[in-house]
């Protein structure tokens, strides 16, 4: 959920007050050749509407743009929309920049962004959903003039800016839609972005040369590759040995030696939350049994075996020992103070006591047996978080067996219902689009529910949702969603964990690396070092 390829980090103001965008940085004067950046992200596919992850976003925004994009505190910025405004409660205006063309030489216009919109809406068919839930509330797109794009809703969509913060604009082609299949299959993305598209080996590399003809400046580097490096100790020693200048997602017991080594280290807190969730609809489940191993009923129906859970759960341990304090404990989606969170909502300390009493009062005195999976070197900390869980909750007599599987794997496993209990992490570019996709009621018309593989359900919250998500941008919404907030996590359908701090590391070519929030790792955000 995710980005546009310009923004600029607070400590990095000075240096960068007479610059407009970061993503034309430097300038054409000190334009550099390759970037070899190492990254965790695995590269899934070509086509920028198809799923919704941080890794097919980041990559693919040096190809594509955004009508808007967001700051490092989450603001709305002009992107290729110069403007928008709420015509009245169900139309909505945006005007589109002047001089953009896209890398085929096409110019800009309207009729991209309704494309874009119908393509998504209308054609798109994503197992997960993609980018339709952003969608569903258009009735109508149009384009009075090449640089105006009208949208009547089917309702009242206040947040209709924030929503196009996430989508990429592509370019209309002659007839019909793209597919999936033709994008993957080597037809070259066409984006107005930064850099052109040269190459592509899934799950290996990404390579890029930079558009001269960016309609905001030429961009610092003539190349760009990308190497997927999914091991962590891998992307470290890349980076030690200078194979590469910039590595993502640095874990933070590593980051004393890179220094040492000559390395610098850049970091800022996630706008994203790691958490524990659990299946509450089947009667029972995959790898969940009493302690003979017999399979039992689904305990995490019980809010009270939940409760016993999130007690039993020692986040000072995953934040000070495993994150090596590049990392903040999480009671909610966000980390406090960002827009939409609720300042009553702290992370408690472990009592392992009440745990025992809960699940006793539940049914459970003894406890019982899972399996507890997650994605193995897809967040900093996962595998170490998945033993360090296990071994708060055998405290309370609950045997978790750790089983941690590389992201795809577990991505496919978890759709498919193979797990009961599973630790995973989600981002998004407001807390409502969290709390719209990772909790509320499963629905495909209304495009909530995509990443609730719990199928947890709460009427309470989805109604107390739907009226935040109706009230305008500012303090009132805010307050509504923490409410909201408030009344969910009181539920328990979730153990949130924490919000990790995204690390990058950066060698002698690199003058400084600017991070944001949502984690995004691209060449827009990397300066050369001057000669």
């Amino acid at each position: 959920m995710q980005i546009q390829s310009r923004f600029c980090s607070h400590w990095l103001a000075a240096l960068l007050i007479s610059l407009t965008f970061w993503s034309g940085l430097p300038g054409s004067g000190h334009a550099q050749e390759e970037l070899r950046i190492a990254t965790s992200y695995k590269l899934m596919t070509l086509d920028p509407h198809y799923a919704n992850l941080n890794e097919n976003t980041s990559l693919l925004s040096h190809v594509y743009e955004r009508l808007v994009y967001q700051d490092d505190r989450l603001d709305l910025k002009p992107g290729l929309a110069v403007s928008w405004r709420a015509v009245s409660d169900r139309q909505w205006e945006f005007k589109l920049r002047e001089n953009v063309r896209f890398h085929d030489g096409s110019p800009l216009t309207a009729d991209d962004v309704v494309y874009t919109i119908e393509r998504i809406r209308d054609f798109l068919k994503s197992p997960s959903g993609g980018f339709r839930s952003y969608v569903t509330g258009i009735e109508s797109v149009s384009a009075p003039d090449p640089l105006t794009v009208l949208i009547e809703t089917d309702g009242a969509v206040p947040n209709l800016p924030l929503f196009f913060s996430s989508i990429f604009v592509m370019n209309r082609p002659a007839k019909g839609f793209e597919t999936t299949e033709d994008l993957n299959a080597g037809h070259p993305p066409n984006g107005t972005g930064p850099y052109r598209f040269e190459s592509w080996s899934s799950g290996e590399s990404l390579r890029l040369a930079r558009n001269d003809d960016y309609w905001d400046g030429k961009p610092a580097w003539s190349k760009v590759t990308f190497r997927v490096i999914e091991n962590p100790a891998a992307r470290v020693a890349a980076l030690s040995t200078g194979e590469v200048d910039v590595a993502d997602a640095i874990p933070a017991r590593d980051v004393a030696s890179l220094k040492e080594r000559g390395a610098r280290v850049a970091s800022v807190g996630a706008a994203r939350v790691n958490f524990v969730q659990f299946d509450v609809a089947r009667d029972t489940l995959p790898g969940v049994t009493d302690k003979s191993g017999e399979p039992i009923a689904n305990p995490f129906k019980n809010p009270l075996v939940r409760r016993a859970l999130t007690l039993a759960t020692d986040r000072g341990i995953l934040v000070d020992k495993i994150l090596a304090g590049y990392g903040t404990a999480a009671a909610q989606f966000f980390p406090n103070g960002l827009p939409g969170t609720s300042a009553k909502l702290l992370p408690e300390a472990p009592n392992y006591d009440e745990a025992k009493m809960l699940l006793a009062k539940a049914g459970f005195p003894d406890g019982f047996n899972l399996v507890l999976a997650g994605p193995a070197s897809r967040y900093p900390g996962d595998a170490e978080s998945l033993q360090a869980v296990a071994q708060s909750w055998a405290r309370i007599g609950v045997n978790a067996q750790p089983a941690a599987a590389p992201f795809s794997v577990f991505n496919t496993k978890r759709a498919a219902g193979d797990y009961g209990v599973w630790y995973g992490g989600t981002s998004g570019e407001a807390v409502d689009i969290i709390l719209h996709t990772l909790l509320a009621s499963p629905d495909p018309e209304r495009g909530t529910g995509a990443l609730n593989f719990g199928k947890y359900r709460n009427e309470a919250f989805d109604a107390m949702l739907a009226r935040a998500e109706s009230i305008a941008v500012g303090p009132e919404r805010n307050a509504a969603l923490a409410q909201a907030t408030e009344l969910v996590m009181a539920d328990q359908p979730i153990i949130p964990l924490y919000h990790f701090h995204h690390i990058v590391g950066y060698g002698s070519r690199i003058g400084s690396y600017v991070l944001h929030p949502r984690g995004w790792t691209t060449a827009m955000q990397t300066l050369p070092a001057m000669e």
